[in-house]
C-alpha cells in the first residue's frame, strides 16, 4: 500500500513541487540551519501545549548578579551625565570609560574560566535595561560587545588557543572590541558584501606564514573608532588551493588587531545625536594569519552561519532591554506628568484624549517586559532562538517607537525643547537607532519573521523542502512521500480546530489548568494559533515559492506571529508572578488589543491571497471577521489610571527609576509626584471651600504647615513643567560657530573676525 501511494499519489505531487518549489541558496540554507525553534514551533503547530508555557522556569538573577545591579551598575549610572555625553563632550568620560573596563562591564556573556563575569542572558539584558534608562550611549557601549562581536563569536566557535589568549584580554578591557559587518555596498543584504581577503604568503612576525590579504571597507560600526581589536566578515578567496579544493570559501569571519599596517580606524557616525562611538573603519592589503580565523582554518566560509547563531544576543536580549527601557520611562514619566500637569482646572490625566496614550504606554511596558522575560528563559535554557529573536528585535523596538511617540503627545512642548532636564528627547532622537540596527525591521519584517520562521518553525515543511532537495530521486521521493502525508495529516487536523474554533468563539479550544480569570485568552490564543497554521499551510500550497516575493502578505503573517507570542508572553508573565488582580486589566487590554489586531490582519491576508478559492475557504475555515473588538473605553480608563495614580503597578514599573542615579528631570518629575499624591486632600478642601492657599490660611482654615506644603508643592511642579533655555554664551559653547555667526548678522567685522 505504501509503495502504491509512492508511486501512483506522491510522485506526481513530488515532481511538479520540485518545479515548483525554487532551490535553496546556501545563505539560505546556512540561516534555517542556524539557531532552533521553541515557541514559535508550538504556534506553527496550531495546537499549542500550555502546560509546556506554564512549565518554563522564569528567569531569576544569582545573588553575584543581583549584587552587580546594586553595586557597579547603579554606581556607573551615578557617574553618567546624559547630556554632556551627547552635547558637550561627544563621549562617555574617562571615569567612566574606566570603571567599566575594571568591573568587567564588557565581559559580560564571557566564562569566569576566561576572566569574564559569565552572567546569564537575563542578567545581561537587565544590565542593559537599567544602563539605557540613564543614558543610551553607555548601554550600547556595554550591550555591543556582549552581543555581536568577537567575544561572542570565540566564546561559540574560536579554538582553545583563540579563547585563551583573546577572551581574558576582552573581559578586563585591555582589548576593545567592535564587528564589522555591514559594507558601503551591502546593508541588510550581507551576502552581498565586496570586502574580501585572499588566502596567500606573508610575512608575520618576522616570518612567512599562509595568512590572508583583506581589503575591506564597512561602515556604521560600533565601537569602530576606539576598538583594538576588530571581528571582520569577508568573502574569502582562495585561487591557488592553499586551504583546501573550494576557490571561493565564501564569507568569513576573523580577528583584526587595529594597531596593523593598513587598518584604519577613528573617524565617527554621529548616530541620530546619540553620541556612542560609532563610525567607519577601511582595510587595504592588511594582511593576517589563517589562524586568525574565528575558529580557526577549518571555518573558512562559515561566517554566515556563525553570525545567524551569533545574531540571537543582539536580537533577544540588547535591543529588546532598550526598548524595554524606553517604554517603561514613557510610561512612568507620561503617567507622572499627566497627574501633575493641570489645564482647565484638572490633572491631565482626568482628560481621556490622554487616558488613550496612557492605556496604551501602560500596556505596551507590560507587554515588551513580559516578552523580554520569556525569551530570556529560552535563552539562558540554552536554546538558540533565531526566529524568535528576530520578532522580538523587531516587535520590541516597534512597540519602542509607539510608546515613545505617545509620551511626546503627552508632554508636548515640555518633550519637544532640548536641554539637561529632557528624560524624552534623547529616547525620541535614538528610536531609528533600534529600528535599524542588527537588520532593519523592514526586512526583518517581510523577509525573516515568517520567511525563515514558515520553513523552520512548521512542523513537517523543512522536511519536505530538503527532501526535494536530495540528489538520489529514490530516496529524496520516500522521505517526500513520508513527510508530505504527515503534513496531509497535519493540515486535515488543522483545518478542523480552526473551523470548530471559529464557529464556537473558541469555546472548544484548550486552556491550561489553573488559568483562571485569563481561561478566555488562552482558548482564543489557541484559535488564531490554528488559523495561523491553516493560513501558513495554504499559503505555501496555493503560491510556493512565489511567496518569497509577496513581501507585504509575508509582513502582515510576521505581524500575527508576533502579535501571538507578545500575548502568551503576557499570559505567561501573569501566571508567573502568582496572578495579581491588579495586573489582570494590562493583561486583558493587551489580549484584546491583539486578538482585534489578528482578525484585522488575517483578513487582510485573506483579501490579497492570489488564489481566489484558497482565499475563500480560508475565509469559511478561519472567520477572521469574528473576533470580539478591542479594549473597551472602560478599560481603556482603568488602565491610564494604572500608572497615573499609586498602587502596586506603577510601584512595580517605576521600581528602577526612583533609586539614585537617574536622570535629573526624573527625579524633579518623581519628587512633584510624590509632593502631588501626598496633597490632594488639601487640594481637595481648597477646591471645597473655593478658596486660594492664601485666603484659607488667614480664614485659618490652614494650619502653616499645610500651606508650606502645597507652596513646596508648587515649586516642585513648576521645575518640572519648566523647560530649558541658554544664555548666548552658552550657546556659543554648544555651537562654536554661534559666535561668528552672530556678527556676521549684526554686521560686526571685529566680531566676525574674531
Amino acid at each position: 500500500m505504501s509503495s502504491f501511494r509512492r508511486d501512483r499519489i506522491t510522485k506526481p505531487i513530488f515532481r511538479w513541487a520540485r518545479k515548483a518549489m525554487p532551490g535553496l541558496s546556501q545563505t539560505e540554507r546556512e540561516a534555517l540551519n542556524a539557531g532552533e525553534v521553541w515557541w514559535d514551533a508550538e504556534l506553527f503547530s496550531g495546537n499549542p501545549d500550555w502546560s509546556k508555557l506554564l512549565a518554563v522556569a522564569p528567569p531569576e538573577l544569582t545573588a553575584e548578579e543581583q549584587k552587580f545591579l546594586h553595586g557597579p551598575c547603579r554606581e556607573l549610572c551615578e557617574m553618567l551625565d546624559d547630556w554632556a555625553i551627547n552635547h558637550t563632550d561627544g563621549d562617555l568620560s574617562p571615569a567612566v570609560w574606566d570603571f567599566m573596563r575594571r568591573q568587567r562591564f564588557f565581559g559580560m556573556i564571557i566564562p569566569k574560566s576566561h576572566g569574564g563575569l559569565g552572567f546569564s542572558a537575563f542578567a545581561h539584558s537587565e544590565v542593559v535595561r537599567r544602563l539605557s534608562l540613564v543614558s543610551l550611549p553607555a548601554a550600547v557601549t556595554v550591550m555591543v560587545p556582549n552581543s555581536l562581536g568577537p567575544g561572542e563569536l570565540l566564546h561559540l566557535f574560536g579554538t582553545k588557543a583563540q579563547k585563551d589568549h583573546w577572551l581574558p584580554r576582552l573581559a578586563d578591557g585591555r582589548e576593545l572590541p567592535a564587528f564589522g559587518l555591514t559594507s558601503d555596498e551591502a546593508g541588510s543584504d550581507a551576502a552581498s558584501m565586496l570586502d574580501h581577503g585572499v588566502v596567500c604568503r606573508g610575512d608575520w612576525q618576522g616570518k612567512e606564514v599562509l595568512g590572508i590579504r583583506l581589503n575591506w571597507s564597512k561602515r556604521y560600526i560600533t565601537l569602530a573608532p576606539v576598538c583594538t581589536l576588530l571581528g571582520l566578515a569577508f568573502k574569502l578567496e582562495d585561487p591557488e588551493g592553499l586551504l583546501g579544493d573550494e576557490a571561493e570559501p565564501g564569507i568569513t569571519c576573523a580577528l583584526v588587531p587595529t594597531d596593523l599596517p593598513g587598518v584604519e580606524v577613528g573617524r565617527r557616525h554621529i548616530p541620530s545625536g546619540t553620541m556612542f562611538q560609532n563610525g567607519p573603519t577601511t582595510g587595504t592589503d592588511v594582511f593576517i594569519p589563517v589562524e586568525n580565523i574565528i575558529g580557526g582554518p577549518d571555518y573558512a566560509g562559515k561566517g554566515w552561519l556563525m553570525l545567524m547563531s551569533a545574531l540571537a544576543a543582539g536580537r533577544g536580549v540588547s535591543l529588546p532591554s532598550l526598548a524595554c527601557a524606553a517604554t517603561t520611562l514613557a510610561a512612568h514619566s507620561s503617567g507622572a506628568y499627566a497627574r501633575v500637569r493641570e489645564q482647565f482646572g484638572l490633572p491631565l490625566a482626568k482628560f481621556e484624549g490622554i487616558q488613550e496614550p496612557l492605556a496604551r504606554l501602560a500596556a505596551n511596558a507590560y507587554a515588551v517586559e513580559a516578552a523580554r522575560h520569556l525569551t530570556c528563559a529560552g535563552l539562558d535554557e540554552g536554546r538558540a532562538l533565531s526566529v524568535i529573536s528576530a520578532l522580538m528585535k523587531y516587535s520590541a523596538t516597534e512597540l519602542m517607537r509607539a510608546s515613545i511617540d505617545d509620551a511626546m503627545d503627552i508632554h508636548a512642548g515640555k518633550a519637544v525643547i532640548d536641554g539637561p532636564m529632557n528624560y524624552l528627547s534623547p529616547n525620541y532622537r535614538a528610536v531609528p537607532i533600534g529600528i535599524t540596527v542588527e537588520g532593519a525591521n523592514i526586512v526583518t519584517r517581510s523577509l525573516m519573521v515568517f520567511g525563515q520562521g514558515a520553513i523552520r518553525a512548521h512542523p513537517h515543511l523543512l522536511d519536505e523542502i530538503l527532501a526535494l532537495e536530495e540528489g538520489q530521486e529514490d530516496a529524496a521521493l520516500s522521505a517526500f512521500d513520508t513527510h508530505f502525508w504527515r503534513h496531509v495529516g497535519h493540515s486535515l487536523r488543522t483545518i478542523g480546530r480552526s473551523l470548530g474554533r471559529a464557529i464556537t468563539r473558541s469555546a472548544v479550544a484548550p486552556a491550561p489548568r489553573g488559568a483562571a480569570r485569563a481561561a478566555p485568552f488562552y482558548r482564543e490564543l489557541s484559535r488564531w494559533s490554528a488559523a495561523y497554521a491553516l493560513t501558513a499551510d495554504l499559503a505555501f500550497l496555493s503560491i510556493g515559492g512565489g511567496l518569497k516575493r509577496m513581501e507585504m502578505l509575508s509582513g502582515r503573517m510576521a505581524d500575527i506571529l508576533s502579535e501571538l507570542y507578545i500575548t502568551l508572553a503576557v499570559l505567561k508573565r501573569w501566571h508567573d508572578q502568582g496572578q495579581p488582580d491588579a495586573d489582570f486589566d494590562l493583561v486583558a487590554y493587551n489580549a484584546r488589543r491583539s486578538f482585534a489586531r489578528i482578525g484585522q490582519l488575517l483578513d487582510e491576508v485573506i483579501a490579497n491571497f492570489p488564489s481566489r478559492p484558497a482565499a475563500l475557504f480560508l475565509r469559511m475555515a478561519t472567520m477572521p471577521r469574528a473576533v470580539a473588538r478591542g479594549p473597551s473605553d472602560a478599560l481603556t480608563t482603568r488602565c491610564a489610571a494604572l500608572i497615573s495614580e499609586p498602587g502596586p503597578v506603577r510601584d512595580a514599573l517605576s521600581a528602577d527609576l526612583t533609586v539614585p542615579g537617574q536622570h535629573p528631570g526624573i527625579l524633579a518629575l518623581n519628587d512633584a509626584y510624590t509632593r502631588t499624591i501626598a496633597t490632594d486632600p488639601l487640594r481637595r478642601r481648597l477646591r471645597e471651600l473655593k478658596m486660594t492657599p492664601d485666603a484659607a490660611l488667614e480664614a485659618g482654615l490652614l494650619s502653616p504647615d499645610e500651606k508650606g506644603r502645597l507652596d513646596e508643592l508648587a515649586t516642585a511642579v513648576g521645575k518640572v513643567i519648566a523647560v530649558d533655555d541658554f544664555t548666548p554664551a552658552q550657546i556659543a559653547a554648544l555651537f562654536p560657530g554661534a559666535k561668528k555667526a552672530k556678527a556676521t548678522r549684526s554686521g560686526s567685522p571685529k566680531e566676525a573676525a574674531e
